[in-house]
C-alpha cells in the first residue's frame, strides 16, 4: 500500500483536473460515434460479461483496442491488501450499501453539475437501475475471483469507463454545457471525487452509525476503491493515495461543488420513493429520509428537500441499536454467524429486488434527454477514526 504524501489539494489543483477528461476512453467512444458504431456495440457487449472470454466478432476496431489495452488490473495493485478490503467488506456488507444508498448517493445528488450529469440520461428516470449497477458493481469488485479469468468485474468496469465517456461526448457536443465555466463534463475532479463519495464518505457514515472498524480494514476498503479508480480511468498521479489525503481532497472537493439543484432534489427524491417501495407496507417509510437527513447532516438534507420527522429522532438511536448487536457479535461466536449471515442475507435481497433477478448492462447511451439537445472482522479496540477535517 502506497505511503507517499502528496501536497496539499489546492483549488488550482482541481481547476486542472477539472479540464481534464479520459483520453483513452474518449477517444474510442468518439470513434464509435463518428462510425456510427454504438449501437451495434452494446448489442454484441451484451455478449461479453466475463474476463477472459473471447470478444464477440464484429466489434468496432477501436473498440477492441480498448478493451484489450483495459483487460488487466494495474500492475501495483497489492493483493494481500485487496484481500483484507474483501474480508472487511464481507463482515460490513449491510452497513456498508447502507453507507452507498443513505449516505454516498445522497451528497452525490448535492453537487449540482454532478446531478445535471446524472439527469441528462434517460437511465435516470428509473433510479433503482442506477443503485441496481452500483450494487451489482460492487458485489463483482468484492468476490473472490474479481480480477481473474471468469470474474464480471473487468467487463463491467470496462462498460462503465466507456459509458462515462459517453456523456462526456454528448454534453460536450451538446452545446448546453459551458465548459469554460463548468469544466469538461465528467472530468477528472469529478471522477476521483466520485470514488471519494464512495469509499471515504461510506466509511464516515459507518463511523456516523456507530460500526466499529479497525484502521487497517478502512485503509483497505479505501484501497480497493482506489484500484477501481484506476481501472475507471482517474489519473492516479492526481487522486489520493490514503484515507488523509482523501480526507483532504473530498473537504475541498465538495466546498467547491456542494449545493442546491432541483435535478438534485428530484433525484434524491426518487431516491427515497424507490427504497420506500422496497420494503412492504408504508409504516417504515419515513425511517428512509431519517436516516439520509442522519448521515448527511441538516444542511445537505435541506438542500434536497429531505422531509423532517419525528423519526429523525430514532434514527440518532441506530448506533445504539447497532452497538447492542456489536456486542452480541463479539460475545458469541454464534452470534457473529447469525449476525454476518443476516447481513448477507439483507444485501441480497436488497439487490435482488433492485435488479429484479436480472444481470445489469452497461450500455454507451445513443442519446440524452431532449432537452440536452443531443441524439443520436475488526476488534472493537483500535477503533478507526475519521482523518480531521482539513482546515479552511
Amino acid at each position: 500500500m502506497t505511503t507517499e504524501i502528496r501536497p496539499r489539494y489546492t483549488d488550482a489543483t482541481l481547476d486542472e483536473l477539472s479540464l481534464r477528461g479520459d483520453p483513452l476512453a474518449d477517444e474510442t467512444v468518439a470513434a464509435m460515434f463518428e462510425r456510427g458504431e454504438v449501437r451495434d456495440f452494446n448489442t454484441l457487449m451484451r455478449f461479453f460479461s466475463t474476463a477472459g472470454h473471447k470478444l464477440p466478432e464484429g466489434l468496432p476496431p477501436s473498440a477492441v483496442s480498448f478493451l484489450e489495452a483495459t483487460a488487466l488490473p494495474p500492475k501495483w495493485v497489492d493483493w494481500d491488501v485487496m484481500e483484507r478490503a474483501r474480508l472487511f467488506f464481507m463482515d460490513n456488507a449491510a452497513h456498508i450499501n447502507t453507507g452507498l444508498s443513505f449516505a454516498a448517493m445522497p451528497v452525490t445528488y448535492a453537487v449540482p453539475r454532478v446531478a445535471r450529469l446524472l439527469a441528462s440520461t434517460h437511465s435516470m428516470d428509473y433510479p433503482s437501475r442506477r443503485m441496481a449497477n452500483t450494487g451489482q458493481f460492487v458485489t463483482y469488485l468484492m468476490r473472490t475471483n474479481a480480477f481473474e479469468e471468469g470474474s464480471k468485474f473487468i467487463p463491467a468496469a470496462q462498460k462503465v469507463r466507456l459509458l462515462h465517456a459517453a456523456v462526456r461526448h454528448h454534453l460536450t457536443h451538446s452545446g448546453r454545457w459551458d465548459i469554460a465555466a463548468d469544466g469538461v463534463p465528467l472530468c477528472q475532479e469529478d471522477m476521483i471525487g466520485g470514488q471519494m463519495c464512495f469509499s471515504i464518505l461510506v466509511l464516515d457514515a459507518m463511523h456516523r452509525l456507530g460500526i466499529h472498524m479497525s484502521e487497517e480494514g478502512a485503509e483497505a476498503y479505501f484501497y480497493a476503491w482506489r484500484v477501481v479508480g484506476s481501472i475507471l480511468g482517474c489519473d492516479m498521479t492526481a487522486a489520493p493515495g490514503n484515507l488523509t489525503e482523501a480526507r483532504a481532497f473530498a473537504d475541498l472537493y465538495l466546498s467547491r461543488h456542494l449545493g442546491p439543484s432541483e435535478d438534485g432534489v428530484r433525484l434524491n427524491n426518487q431516491l427515497m420513493r424507490m427504497y420506500e417501495d422496497v420494503v412492504p407496507g408504508t409504516l417504515f417509510d419515513p425511517i428512509v429520509p431519517a436516516t439520509i437527513r442522519f448521515l448527511v447532516g441538516a444542511t445537505i438534507a435541506d438542500w434536497l428537500d429531505i422531509p423532517r420527522s419525528p423519526w429523525d429522532t430514532a434514527a440518532r438511536a441506530v448506533p445504539v441499536v447497532l452497538g447492542l448487536l456489536e456486542t452480541v457479535e463479539d460475545s458469541s461466536p454464534l452470534g457473529e454467524w447469525a449476525l454476518d449471515k443476516a447481513g448477507g442475507l439483507l444485501t441480497t435481497f436488497e439487490l435482488a429486488s433492485l435488479t429484479r433477478g436480472r444481470v445489469m448492462q452497461y450500455a454507451i447511451p445513443e442519446e440524452l434527454k431532449s432537452e440536452y439537445g443531443v441524439r443520436s472482522q475488526a476488534p472493537r479496540t483500535h477503533r478507526w477514526v475519521p482523518p480531521s477535517p482539513t482546515p479552511a
